[in-house]
């Protein structure tokens, strides 16, 4: 694959991770209220997602489910369910102060981990993501385009685990400074339940179609 390409897509790959959206939130989300090693654990099930939605991408499976309007449907709304879910888990804890000493020392990273991987699984606009992305980058003269499509996945995917990594290290940062101030502390359930929320209702009212 032609070297200017492959530094064409990473520069595009890092400028779309960068732009705000809802990993690079959620990450960010989970370093200020817990801690840096949070994010990471969370950027990883995120990254898991994302490795589903680039196999589905370059063998074609998610082209069979934007084609079906019962297969994206079912995913969409059992998205947004989980999502809202989350949100109500968010809401309910409210008056919790969410950057506790006990809670920083209790992780439950296998939970946060599964929530990255559902959150990206479970978001068919991901897979359309993709869908238009990859392509765009490949060369039927350089070789077969579902194996250029992977590398390319794998590129995307392992700049966006760097990327969110650095994001926790100096999100858990602003998150010690603000430790000692339970009322900011409690107010980041209800950024972590708004933030659920709207997503959630974003992915309710999404089409069939291939705008992002």
């Amino acid at each position: 694959m032609d070297f200017v390409v492959l530094t064409a897509f990473l520069g595009t790959a890092v400028a779309l991770t960068l732009a705000p959206g809802p990993d690079i939130l959620f990450v960010t989300a989970q370093s200020i209220a817990r801690s840096a090693k949070a994010g990471i654990v969370t950027a990883c099930g995120l990254c898991t997602g994302l490795l589903v939605h680039i196999t589905a991408a370059a063998v074609g499976i998610s082209a069979v489910i934007y084609q079906s309007s019962l297969a994206f449907s079912i995913v969409k709304y059992a998205g947004a369910l989980y999502l809202l879910y989350l949100a109500w888990q968010a809401f309910r804890n409210r008056e919790t102060a969410s950057l506790t000493n006990q809670e920083k020392t209790d992780l439950p990273y296998a939970g946060l981990y599964k929530k990255g991987i559902l959150m990206n699984l479970l978001n068919p606009k991901v897979s359309l993501f993709f869908l238009a992305l990859l392509p765009q980058f490949t060369n039927t003269s350089s070789g077969p385009v579902t194996l250029q499509m992977l590398l390319l996945g794998v590129l995307f995917l392992l700049q966006a685990f760097i990327i969110f990594s650095v994001v926790s290290l100096l999100a858990h940062q602003a998150g010690r400074i603000l430790q000692n101030n339970p009322k900011v502390s409690r107010r980041m359930n209800l950024v972590q339940g708004t933030l659920f929320t709207v997503i959630g209702l974003q992915m309710v009212v999404m089409e069939n179609e291939g705008s992002f």
